[in-house]
């Protein structure tokens, strides 16, 4: 009866300690720093700007906004002239609609990993003597996840690799038993008898599945990074299990990358720790 009060003790404080580290790596003064917005592979994020926030209710004669990284110039709008960089050509937007009320949100279409990182907003105004100055609105950090899943097939169905992005490149596959990589499938290939592209979605079937084609599979952008990872079991029909199991927000980029490492080896630290003290008890 001890040993059973002791590990509920111990479980216990290890919730405790895991919710108390959760809450305060979101603290309320952490926020205040910056604003933060995450997105996934080939969706849309909103980076938020308000130029009311800074430059008060009037707006100027003319509204010339600039979104940059600390890299480069990501975007302008001066009036009907805009520029985007050309890594962003075609899927970045200011709406100008909104701009009068005082909206200048980013809204980057079809996010990429490489996209993830910090963007700061900058309305430019006449200043004295016919200059201009660049007032500070916002920033943003942006992180970006990649698409993973677990899934299960029997033999001889099909699998759909949502390949997600017009950017996806090509797919890799690892075989169950094997630690090394081959290509699957480039984009521009012809569809063979057992790999179809989609002519209008952004999906790739692999056909007719059998036991060697069990293992993971991964799509990859033009720069080598990771669209999306597939863990593939293929059962016998009489014990397969139709299995899709989505694991979003796994691989964050930058500062969120490390921050899920570092709660992670502290779960497994703690748990670790835990049953230790068990066994000597």
């Amino acid at each position: 009866m001890n040993t059973v009060r002791q590990t509920r003790w111990f479980l216990a404080l290890l919730r405790c300690l895991l919710v108390g580290t959760v809450i305060d790596s979101s603290s309320p003064s952490s926020i205040a720093r910056s604003r933060s917005v995450i997105s996934t592979v080939g969706n849309q994020a909103v980076l938020p700007c308000n130029w009311k926030s800074r430059l008060g209710e009037e707006a100027p004669p003319t509204c010339h906004i600039q979104w940059t990284t600390p890299a480069d110039t990501v975007f302008e709008l001066r009036g009907e002239h805009k520029w985007q960089a050309e890594e962003f050509e075609g899927r970045v937007e200011v709406p100008e609609e909104s701009l009068g009320s005082g909206d200048c949100s980013l809204i980057i279409s079809d996010v990429q990993i490489g996209d993830a990182g910090r963007y700061e907003s900058f309305m430019v105004v006449d200043g004295v003597k016919s200059t201009k100055t660049r007032v500070f609105i916002q920033s943003v950090k942006l992180s970006v996840f990649d698409h993973k899943s677990l899934q299960s097939r029997g033999p001889g169905e099909d699998l759909v690799l949502d390949l997600y992005t017009q950017h996806s490149l090509r797919v890799v596959f690892q075989s169950r038993n094997s630690s090394q990589w081959s290509d699957l499938w480039m984009r521009g290939d012809e569809d063979s008898h057992r790999l179809e592209k989609h002519p209008e979605k952004e999906q790739l079937t692999v056909k007719r599945l059998h036991s060697s084609d069990e293992g993971t599979y991964k799509v990859l952008d033009e720069y080598g990074l990771a669209v999306s990872t597939v863990q593939l079991a293929v059962e016998e029909s009489s014990t397969a299990r139709r299995v899709h199991v989505v694991l979003d927000h796994q691989t964050p980029a930058g500062d969120a990358a490390r921050s899920s490492c570092s709660a992670l080896l502290l779960f497994w630290s703690l748990l670790v720790t835990s049953l230790q003290t068990l066994h000597l008890l």
